[in-house]
C-alpha cells in the first residue's frame, strides 16, 4: 500500500451528505445519478443539491426504495467529471471487495454537510 503525507489527505473535503433523488442513468449498467444535499444553500435557504454518478446500481435491487434519504459520506472538492453525458460533482465513499458491498453510514442523523474530521 502506497502512502501520501498528511498535507495531501487534508485537501479532502469529506462531508456527510443526504441522498434525495435517484435516477438509473438509461444506457448504463452499473450508474445510477444521485441527487445529493451536501449543506449548501443558497441566498434563500434553499438547499443546492449536487449531481453525483456512480457505479453502485448493481448493488441495489430498487435503487430509490434503498437509497432516498439515506446519509453517506461524500467527497465535495473532487474535480467535476463526465460520465455518460452528465457531471459529476463528488463522490460517494463505499466499501467494496469479494465478501460484497456496502455504504458508510454516521451511527446517527447528522445535518447535511458535517464535515468528516
Amino acid at each position: 500500500m502506497s502512502t501520501i503525507n498528511y498535507e495531501d489527505f487534508a485537501k479532502l473535503d469529506i462531508r456527510i451528505g443526504t441522498i434525495v433523488a435517484v435516477d438509473i442513468v438509461e444506457n448504463a449498467d452499473k450508474l445510477l445519478r444521485l441527487t445529493v444535499d451536501l449543506g449548501e444553500r443558497d441566498e434563500a435557504g434553499e438547499a443546492i443539491t449536487r449531481q453525483i454518478v456512480s457505479g453502485i446500481r448493481e448493488f441495489f435491487s430498487d435503487p430509490e426504495a434503498e437509497l432516498i434519504g439515506k446519509q453517506c459520506p461524500f467527497v465535495a472538492n473532487l474535480a467535476p467529471r463526465v460520465i455518460r453525458g452528465l457531471e459529476s460533482q463528488g463522490m460517494i465513499l463505499a466499501i467494496g471487495d469479494e465478501g460484497g458491498f456496502s455504504l458508510l453510514h454516521p451511527a446517527r442523523p447528522q445535518i447535511p454537510g458535517a464535515k468528516i474530521k
